[in-house]
């Protein structure tokens, strides 16, 4: 499974998570609530309100959180 980055417009801490993980080389995917019915469903299904949500195989937060994004598959593996 790979890991999901859900973001939304203008959204500051999704732009540094997405940063984060650029600047790693960790691979994800983006999934954008504010075009995407179904990602925004999936968000909310979570229990999140706020962006960005990231979901990995084994957690998920919400929020700009070094402290749980070096905990993703990949980091480290450069």
């Amino acid at each position: 499974m790979t890991t999901t980055v859900y973001t939304k417009d203008n959204c500051q801490g999704c732009k540094a998570t997405i940063r984060f993980l650029d600047g790693n080389d960790i691979p994800y995917v983006t999934k954008n609530v504010d075009t995407d019915e179904k990602a925004r469903e999936k968000v909310m299904a979570l229990g999140f309100m706020q962006m960005p949500v990231v979901v990995t195989p084994t957690d998920s937060w919400f929020g700009y959180r070094p402290d749980k994004l070096v905990t993703v598959p990949g980091y480290g593996s450069n």
